[in-house]
């Protein structure tokens, strides 16, 4: 997925952006507040549950994914640093993980661990009181 499809887009407004520009913050709104709608994506079940993790407190329960971008001191570069933002998150969001293959202790190890514990008991139970019968 290299661009976001216009369609998932829901809502793209400016905002008034903190940070350096002098009187240029105080009047021109060139922060992007992008609200992307995940369910028009038409992600696979385990992309969006990844997704989900992924975004935390960015996607809204509405399952829609909000991305603030507020680096630059343009509409148009903040806007399209948004669209990759969201571009990205999708991607990573469709990476498979490897699955976990199960492993357990060979017999030998097994064995090696209770002569481990026989060993500490003997040592241990020699620790008590001295008697003089």
């Amino acid at each position: 997925m290299a661009e976001l499809p216009e369609e998932a887009i829901v809502e793209e407004k400016f905002l008034a952006a903190s940070g350096p520009g002098g009187q240029n913050v105080n009047k021109v709104a060139t922060a992007v507040q992008l609200r992307v709608n995940v369910f028009a994506l038409g992600l696979p079940v385990y992309a969006y549950q990844r997704l989900k993790v992924l975004a935390g407190t960015k996607m809204t329960g509405a399952g829609e994914l909000v991305i603030t971008a507020r680096k630059f001191r343009t509409q148009e570069a903040n806007r399209s640093d948004a669209r990759e933002r969201v571009v990205e998150l999708i991607e990573k969001s469709l990476e498979r993980q490897a699955r976990r293959v199960k492993t357990k202790p060979s017999k030998a190890a097994k064995a090696r661990r209770v002569d481990e514990k026989k060993g500490r008991s003997a040592v241990k139970a020699g620790r008590g009181k001295v008697s003089f019968d």
